[in-house]
């Protein structure tokens, strides 16, 4: 294969491509774009990497298979990545970046995290335009528990691209998930003010002030923003969603958080994890408010039952376990077996995870589903301390902390449940199912309820 002659490019923002085809640009482009702005023009790479074998084309397409989050990513990646590699060795060039990132996703496809990461920071450094790289290096960093550096790589981005609102998003949720709510609400506000449809520096906001207890702030802000979601990919505009149902959760308004599961949380694409876990996540939270979720278990589950082999994320696993085990599918017990044998040959950037945090969240989960209180209780305490191991966000993971305060006070620990939703409740004076959990607790504890309303 001879490499072609062609007019030099560049990406979005100015880096360098080495392309076989000129009309790859826009390919590239439409990745690069849709990827750092949730949009599904990110597929177009696919049909690019039919034609055409550059490095970078193929790289971007075996991150796309990784994206997928499932068994089948990793073989489709390194196909790709094959590809690349016969090319180069009949001549087609690469730069020096495009090799690194594509090592990169090679590194991720191996489950070779912290390789993978390290590259994508030493990118970070010598090309800080490369915002599709340190997008994809937070995504790593998030799902290894890494808030600082998702917070640091963006941050080396900041002198060279300060104009680009997507780099401000990416700053406001890694200041979000660092607690530093002060300046990653200035980051976020920067960001909208640059680009006002911008999503993750939308969904930063929207963590801040769930956080702060803004609550009904919250909610105003993102029915405000709401009409420019549609044209999103399914994880964002279903996440949005996800995020606004929580507001009113916690504001009292569980009808509202049940219209917005029927309607917008689940359905947009059955067929994806995060799809999938965000309609569990959001399930399980409205039956620990009280609310009567009907026959949607059974529905949530059936597309859930072929991930009991998957062992991609432990964060992921734990909540496909759960929504079978409510819905009394016998694969729960089939998917813990599987968590339990995959955890001991978790790829060693995982391993303690899987082991310290996922088995035991996993025994729990499991105990909780099935009304066993006392023993989900006991295994949720032991994996509790280490939970942002599992990645996730702040939000994402409370369910867990959720569900363990629910089987402590189904076992009785009352004053255990006293000693951890108060202070929450002293946060967060507009929550009214803070409010009414602790109604409960203190009258069975024989004590004054909450001075607030």
């Amino acid at each position: 294969m001879a490499a072609a002659a062609m007019l030099p490019a560049h990406d979005p923002f100015g880096n360098p491509l080495t392309l076989q085809h000129a009309a790859s640009a826009a390919a590239v482009a439409d990745f690069i774009e849709g990827f750092l702005g949730y949009e599904p023009r990110i597929l177009a790479v696919l049909a690019a990497a039919e034609h055409d074998h550059s490095l970078i084309v193929q790289a971007y397409a075996a991150a796309l298979w990784m994206f997928s989050e499932s068994p089948a990513g990793p073989p489709k990646a390194r196909a790709h990545l094959a590809v690349a590699a016969r090319a180069a060795q009949a001549g087609l060039p690469a730069t020096e970046r495009e090799r690194q990132f594509a090592q990169a996703v090679a590194h991720w496809a191996a489950g070779e995290l912290h390789e993978a990461l390290a590259l994508h920071e030493t990118l970070a450094h010598h090309h800080p335009r490369d915002l599709a790289s340190i997008k994809l290096g937070q995504y790593h960093a998030f799902n290894l528990g890494d808030a600082p550096t998702m917070l640091r790589l963006a941050l080396q981005a900041l002198p060279a691209a300060p104009e680009q609102a997507r780099l401000h998003g990416m700053l406001a949720f890694g200041w979000e998930q660092c607690h530093r709510l002060q300046e990653a609400e200035v980051a976020a506000r920067h960001a909208l003010a640059l680009q006002p449809a911008e999503p993750w520096a939308q969904h930063a906001l929207a963590h801040v002030m769930l956080t702060d207890g803004r609550l009904a702030e919250g909610t105003a802000f993102l029915q405000s923003v709401s009409g420019g979601w549609q044209g999103l990919t399914s994880f964002m505009r279903s996440h949005h969603w996800w995020h606004l149902a929580l507001f009113h959760i916690e504001l009292g308004d569980d009808a509202a958080a049940l219209r917005l599961y029927d309607a917008q949380v689940w359905g947009v694409d059955k067929s994806y994890s995060q799809d999938q876990v965000g309609a569990v996540s959001l399930l399980a939270r409205l039956e620990l408010a009280g609310v009567g979720v009907g026959e949607r278990w059974a529905d949530l589950a059936a597309h859930l039952a072929g991930r009991v082999s998957d062992q991609v994320q432990p964060f992921l696993d734990l909540q496909y376990l759960y929504g079978l085990a409510r819905a009394g599918r016998p694969e729960a017990d089939t998917l813990l077996g599987h968590i339990e044998a995959f955890a001991p040959q978790a790829p060693l950037a995982a391993r303690a995870a899987w082991q310290r945090v996922a088995v035991p969240a996993a025994r729990g989960l499991l105990a909780h589903a099935r009304g066993q209180w006392a023993d989900a209780a006991e295994q949720l305490t032991l994996a509790l301390p280490r939970l942002a191991a599992i990645g996730g966000s702040h939000a994402q993971r409370d369910l867990f902390e959720q569900v363990h305060v629910d089987a402590l006070q189904q076992s009785g620990q009352l004053a255990a449940v006293q000693n951890l939703l108060q202070p929450q409740a002293n946060r967060q004076p507009q929550s009214e199912r803070l409010r009414r959990r602790l109604h409960e607790v203190y009258a069975a504890l024989k004590l004054p309820a909450l001075a607030h309303h």
